[in-house]
């Protein structure tokens, strides 16, 4: 056993003994970070779970193909470390600050999603912590099964991830990318699945800057580049989609090319005007000082008093969507039609292992879809119904056999989320894993936000 692993038993007992010891109500996590956009209750601090120092990487074997880690390592921390050894998470969010821990009980989508699928279709084991103080270990093929395929999507209301091991894949020095724009949505689409089915690529994803004006931004691996862009500071990188048709990154820079601008949305926080930006440094533009910022604006709510004051009502709209390449084109004209604020990211994923579902986030094993992402506010004149541009939204998601993330506010009726996301099967896991319900109820916290 290494330190790292000695170390990782110890602090596990304590936390054991700690969950073990408060008897009866409601626990949840004390940490330092989280990248969900919905805002909750606070919890009571007598009851809340200390899991802050579980953040180290374990262990990484590059011939073997896997990494075991700590579940509140950030991926900023998990990368580095991998890379070291010449290897990156099959798939790694976008920004800075998630947790392998939060991807595996959530859900994460990245450019190589396309080949890998989401961040827990890459899982080899997770080690849960469950209500009663007791820890087990998930595999797909043990006593836990259940629990591993029902994990992902439970947003912590069936146990947290204390360890997790998953898989690695094999890097070069530097990505190429090749940046294709398209006018017509019907070829943009076509193209995106040509990519995908091209086992030559690395990384697919792309960028919707307005209706006319779609781009696919292909990857892959390299051994040397002419010249390397960097996107750390002066430079943003979705604005050189449109400026270049070819780029080249070293690979830790292609993995955080969207962590710097938190995609485009910097814009809100002024951070892209040249002086704004030379105030922040290099140091602070990323998605965690992003985020401290709208945490403090959701707080205080600053914004949106303002926003009233001026007689506007305001819709925060954030989130990521899921929808069968089929239907892609009608899902883009609605957005268009409704939701209208641009960039969209857009990036293509389907199951790893076409063999296995996972319960909680059922999507058609063999089909490709396609991940939305769209992070914005808008302002009306007209008094609208609450949630209006959101329950659009998830009206049409559900209309086209798409799937959405549950990371951000959510408005569906109890029967509604029973039949999306799988109610009978989260009943069996949460009477098996947690049958006090110590943990709160996935439909509570995820909708309801207690």
């Amino acid at each position: 056993m290494s330190v790292g692993t000695s170390e990782y038993e110890q602090k596990k007992q304590r936390l054991s003994a700690v969950l073990r010891d408060q008897a009866g109500g409601n626990v949840r996590l004390s940490k330092d970070t989280s990248n969900l956009f919905r805002d909750r209750a606070r919890a009571d601090a007598a009851r809340a779970l200390d899991v802050r120092d579980f953040t180290r990487v374990l262990h990484v074997d590059a011939q073997a193909g896997y990494v075991e880690v700590e579940g509140m390592t950030p991926y900023a921390d998990l990368v580095r470390e991998c890379l070291r050894f010449g290897v990156m998470p099959a798939v790694v969010p976008q920004l800075k600050s998630i947790t392998i821990g939060g991807a595996a009980t959530g859900l994460g989508i990245e450019s190589s999603s396309f080949k890998y699928g989401l961040v827990h279709e890459t899982l080899l084991e997770i080690e849960v912590l469950l209500a009663d103080g007791r820890v087990v270990v998930c595999t797909p093929d043990n006593e836990h099964k259940d629990l591993f395929f029902g994990f992902p999507n439970s947003y912590g209301t069936l146990g947290y991830a204390l360890k997790l091991k998953l898989k690695v894949v094999p890097v070069k020095r530097h990505v190429r990318l090749t940046h294709v724009r398209h006018s017509d949505d019907e070829a943009y689409f076509k193209d995106l699945q040509r990519y995908c089915d091209d086992g030559a690529v690395d990384f697919v994803d792309g960028v919707v800057f307005g209706a006319g004006e779609y781009y696919l931004c292909v990857g892959q691996f390299v051994d040397a580049a002419p010249y390397v862009s960097d996107y750390t500071y002066k430079n943003i990188y979705y604005q050189s989609i449109r400026q270049r048709q070819t780029d080249y990154l070293a690979v830790e820079d292609y993995i955080w090319r969207w962590d710097t601008d938190w995609f485009w949305c910097s814009k809100n926080l002024l951070a892209q005007n040249p002086l704004v930006r030379r105030l922040y440094g290099r140091a602070r533009l990323n998605s965690v000082t992003y985020t401290k910022i709208m945490r403090w604006n959701s707080k205080w709510k600053l914004t949106k008093m303002i926003d009233r004051l001026r007689g506007y009502r305001v819709e925060s709209v954030i989130q990521d969507v899921e929808i069968p390449i089929q239907h892609c084109r009608e899902f883009l004209n609605f957005y268009l039609d409704n939701i209208r604020f641009t960039p969209v990211w857009i990036c293509p994923t389907r199951a790893y292992d076409k063999r296995v579902a996972f319960d909680l986030y059922p999507m058609e094993v063999g089909t490709l879809y396609v991940n939305f992402g769209f992070w914005d506010v808008i302002k009306d004149r007209e008094q609208l119904a609450e949630a209006y541009y959101n329950r659009l939204v998830e009206k049409k998601v559900r209309q086209l056999g798409g799937m959405k993330s549950l990371y951000s506010d959510s408005y569906y009726s109890a029967d509604e989320f029973a039949a999306i996301y799988n109610r009978p099967a989260y009943e069996r896991l949460k009477a098996t894993y947690d049958p006090q319900g110590r943990f709160k109820d996935v439909y509570a916290k995820c909708v309801l936000r207690e």
